[in-house]
C-alpha cells in the first residue's frame, strides 16, 4: 500500500478558527478520503503556528505567557475539527520541542552548505503578515494588509534566496503540476522572474520563538519555523518501508502561496532534502462577494451551521458551490437553497423512495436481477468521470456529474412505475429490476459521495443492508453489481429533513453570536451585550421617511381577506393614493371615510392580493393585539409632513 501525505497550512494562532480555516481542512479531509477510497495509506497533517511578535503582543495584552494564550488558541482548532467530524492524523505545534529540532536541524543542514549568513537590516515590517516589506518607507502601509508598517533594524541570518532564481525556474518547467492552478503558477513564475533577493530568517528584537543553535539572542523568522512545521509532524515516519516525507500535498489558501512555493522549496533544496510533489492554492471564501475579514466584522464560523444543518450540508456546499482553486462566495441563503434542493429534494428523496419501496414490494430484500443495462452504462460513465474530476480537485464539476446519476435513476423510477408494476399479473421481473437498478445504483452514488458526506453516506450504506462501512468501499467496488441479491435493508430513515429557510438561517445567526462571543471569551475579550429591541437609527434614517397626513376618501374589504382593507387616500396629489392595509378586524370600512391617518408615502408600491398599494398607513398595535389608527387631535392639512 504506497502512502499518500498531505497537509493544510499551519494555522496562525492571532485568531479563533472560522469558515475559512474549516473549507481548507474540509477540503483536505476530502482528498484524504479519496485517497483511502484509491487505496493509499493517507495521512493528513494540520497545526497550529504559534511564535512571532503578534502573539507575543497578544499575550502581553491578555496578562498571559505566550505560551499559555498559543496552549489555548491550539486546542481551539483541535476542538473544531472534532466537532465537524474531520480525519486529521497529525496535529503539530511550532512549540513543540521536536518542532524545535527540526528547525535548527534544517538551519544546520544551510549553514553547513553555506546558504545562511548574518547581516544586518533596517526596513519596514508587516507585524500582521509577518514579513518585512521590500522598498517601503517609515509610515507606509503593507502592500497585503494595507496596516501600518513598523521600522526595524536589527542582526539577522539571511537565506541566499537569491542564489535559487534559475533553480526555481527550472523546477516550475520540469514538474508543470508543482504549482496548482495554473494562475497561480503563472503567479509565482512572474514573481521569481523579477529575480529574488536574500531573505531575513531570523529576528533578534523578538523573544518568543525558536533559537537559532548556539545563538540563542536569534529567534527563526516565522516562514523559516512554520514551513518546516510539514516535516516535523511526520519526522523519521515510514509506511511500508517508505518514508511519509516529501509530502505529496500541501493544500494552502492562495495568499500564502510565495511562501510555499518560493521560500520552502529553495529551503528544501538548500539542506538536500527531498520536495513536496505538489501545491494547491485555492481561493478565498468570500460572504456575500466581500472578502471575510475580522476588521469587517463579516467572518462566519462553521460550528453554528454544523448544529442547525449538519456538517455534512457544509461540506457539500463549501465543494459543490466553489469551483475549487477559485474565489467563492457563501451565504446562508444560497447554503439552505442548496441543502433543500440537492440534499433533502436530490439524494434524500432517491434514498427514501428507493429503500421504502423495497420495503413494500419486497419485504426489505434486494431482489434478484441484473438491473437496468442503460442505468448500469451511465452509472460505470458518470463514476469514471466524478473519480477523474476528483483527482484533478475539480470537486464542484465531480458532484454535478453525481448528481446528474441522480437525476437519471429519478426519470428511470418515474418512467417504470414501479407501484404499476406491483399491481400487474407477471410484473415481478420488471418491478425486481426496477428495484435492484434503483438500489444498486443508490449504492454506487453514495459510495462516491463518502469522501464528501461521510456521516449522511455512512447512514444511507447501512440503511442498504452493508454491515461494513462505507469507509471500506474501494475505487474497484464501484461497478456494476456489486449489490447482493438478497440482502436484508436496514431501518428507513430521512437523512436530509426538508430546512425551513427562515427559521434555518435566523438560527444560524443566533447562534453565530453565540459562538463568536464564546470564542472571544476563550480569547479573553468580552463582548458587549447589544441592546434590547431594534438597533438605534441617526435622525438621518428618520429623515428618509415621508411620512403624510391623508384622509381616506373610500374603504372597501378586499375579496376573499378578512384582514385587508383597500383605501384610497388623499394626501394633496394630483391622483388619491390606493393603499392596502391590514386593519379590517379593527375598523369597518364605512366608519373610516373621511378619517385622516398618517401614510408612509416614499414606500416602494408592491402587490397585495393582486391591488396595488402605493404606500403605508401607519398603525400602532402590540404583540398579537387590534391595530390602532393614528390620529390627530387638532386640525391638520391633508398633505402635511410628520416631523
Amino acid at each position: 500500500m504506497n502512502k499518500y501525505y498531505l497537509t493544510t497550512p499551519i494555522y496562525y494562532t492571532n485568531a479563533a478558527p472560522h469558515i475559512g480555516h474549516a473549507y481548507t481542512t474540509i477540503a483536505a479531509d476530502t482528498i484524504r478520503a479519496l485517497k483511502m477510497m484509491q487505496g493509499f495509506h493517507a495521512v493528513l497533517a494540520t497545526g497550529t503556528d504559534e511564535h512571532g511578535v503578534n502573539v507575543e503582543r497578544a499575550a502581553v495584552a491578555q496578562g498571559k505567557t505566550p505560551q499559555a494564550y498559543t496552549d489555548t488558541i491550539s486546542e481551539e482548532f483541535r476542538r473544531q475539527w472534532q466537532i465537524l467530524g474531520l480525519n486529521i492524523d497529525r496535529f503539530e505545534r511550532t512549540t513543540s520541542d521536536r518542532h524545535a529540532h527540526c528547525v535548527q536541524d534544517l538551519f544546520r543542514r544551510c549553514r553547513e552548505r553555506g546558504q545562511v549568513y548574518k547581516g544586518h537590516y533596517t526596513g519596514q515590517y508587516c507585524i500582521f503578515d509577518n514579513a518585512f516589506v521590500n522598498d517601503a518607507k517609515p509610515g507606509d502601509p503593507c502592500p497585503d494588509c494595507g496596516r501600518p508598517t513598523e521600522t526595524v533594524t536589527e542582526e539577522n541570518y539571511y537565506f541566499k534566496l537569491s542564489e535559487y532564481t534559475n533553480k526555481l525556474l527550472k523546477l516550475y518547467e520540469d514538474q508543470p503540476d508543482f504549482i496548482q492552478p495554473e494562475s497561480r503558477r503563472n503567479e509565482v513564475i512572474a514573481f521569481v522572474k523579477q529575480g529574488l533577493t536574500d531573505l531575513s530568517i531570523t529576528r533578534t528584537s523578538v523573544k518568543w520563538g525558536i533559537s537559532v543553535p548556539d545563538e540563542p539572542n536569534h529567534v527563526f523568522y516565522v516562514w523559516f519555523d512554520a514551513l518546516t512545521t510539514y516535516m516535523t509532524a511526520v519526522h523519521g515516519e515510514k509506511i511500508h518501508g517508505e518514508s511519509l516525507w516529501p509530502a505529496d500535498l500541501h493544500l494552502i489558501g492562495k495568499e500564502i502561496v510565495r511562501f510555499h512555493a518560493v521560500y520552502w522549496p529553495a529551503f528544501l533544496m538548500a539542506a538536500d532534502l527531498p520536495l513536496p510533489k505538489r501545491i494547491f492554492a485555492h481561493g478565498w471564501l468570500l460572504f456575500e462577494n466581500d472578502k471575510m475579514s475580522k476588521s469587517r466584522g463579516n467572518i462566519v464560523r462553521a460550528t453554528p451551521i454544523h448544529k442547525v444543518l449538519g456538517t455534512d450540508a457544509l461540506r457539500y456546499f463549501l465543494l459543490r458551490e466553489v469551483v475549487f482553486g477559485q474565489d467563492g462566495s457563501f451565504s446562508y441563503d444560497a447554503l439552505v437553497g442548496r441543502y433543500n434542493s440537492d440534499l433533502a429534494n436530490g439524494l434524500g428523496n432517491l434514498a427514501s423512495r428507493t429503500l421504502s419501496m423495497i420495503h413494500q414490494y419486497r419485504g426489505g430484500v434486494i431482489p434478484d436481477s441484473p438491473g437496468d443495462s442503460h442505468i448500469a452504462e451511465d452509472a460505470s460513465m458518470i463514476t469514471s468521470a466524478a473519480l477523474e474530476s476528483f483527482e484533478k480537485f475539480e470537486f464542484s464539476k465531480a458532484l454535478e456529474m453525481i448528481w446528474s446519476l441522480i437525476a437519471a435513476v429519478d426519470k428511470y423510477i418515474v418512467e417504470q412505475a414501479p407501484w404499476k408494476q406491483a399491481k400487474v399479473e407477471g410484473g415481478e421481473a420488471r418491478l425486481n429490476q426496477t428495484l435492484y437498478t434503483a438500489a444498486e445504483a443508490l449504492r454506487i452514488i453514495t459510495s462516491l459521495l463518502a469522501p464528501v458526506l461521510p456521516e449522511s453516506a455512512a447512514k444511507i450504506y447501512s440503511q442498504l443492508g452493508f454491515s461494513t462501512p462505507v469507509t471500506d468501499v474501494r475505487t474497484k467496488d464501484l461497478h456494476w453489481g456489486h449489490l447482493p441479491a438478497g440482502q436484508m435493508l436496514g431501518t428507513v430513515a430521512a437523512v436530509f429533513p426538508r430546512a425551513d429557510p427562515k427559521i434555518s438561517i435566523e438560527k444560524m445567526k443566533e447562534l453565530e453570536i453565540d459562538e463568536y462571543a464564546r470564542q472571544q471569551a476563550v480569547l479573553g475579550k468580552t463582548v458587549e451585550p447589544k441592546p434590547e429591541g431594534p438597533a438605534p437609527i441617526t435622525i438621518d434614517d428618520f429623515l428618509k421617511v415621508d411620512l403624510r397626513v391623508g384622509i381616506v376618501l373610500d374603504a372597501a374589504a378586499v375579496p376573499k381577506s378578512d384582514k385587508l382593507l383597500h383605501l384610497h387616500i388623499d394626501i394633496g396629489e394630483a391622483k388619491p393614493r390606493s393603499i392596502v392595509a391590514g386593519i379590517a378586524e379593527a375598523y369597518k370600512p364605512e366608519a373610516l371615510v373621511g378619517r385622516k391617518v398618517a401614510i408612509v408615502a416614499n414606500l416602494a408600491p408592491r402587490k397585495l392580493r393582486g391591488i396595488e398599494s402605493q404606500g403605508m398607513i401607519v398603525a400602532a398595535s402590540l404583540e398579537g393585539g387590534s391595530p390602532s389608527l393614528v390620529s390627530f387631535l387638532e386640525e391638520v392639512p391633508v398633505g402635511a409632513r410628520l416631523k
